[in-house]
């Protein structure tokens, strides 16, 4: 994955977008507020964790992923 594609900045990227408050994702992801804020730091997260925030915000992060992927994919063969 390259250096440009921040998975953190995409995730604060949706929730900002989408008004979510970081009180209620912490609660609903049974986590201190600065956990949150430490995921909007990190251009890695582990799959366990990317998934609890794709089914508790309703967004599929890793289609997100797969279309950074492929899109890198796709400019190296040509």
């Amino acid at each position: 994955m390259g250096e440009d594609f921040h998975i953190g900045r995409l995730i604060k990227q949706y929730v900002e977008e989408n008004g979510i408050r970081i009180g209620w994702l912490s609660k609903q992801l049974h986590c201190h507020r600065n956990t949150i804020y430490n995921i909007f730091e990190r251009n890695w997260i582990d799959t366990q964790t990317l998934m609890k925030l794709s089914r508790v915000l309703k967004h599929d992060f890793f289609a997100d992923f797969s279309r950074e992927f492929r899109g890198k994919n796709e400019k190296e063969t040509k």
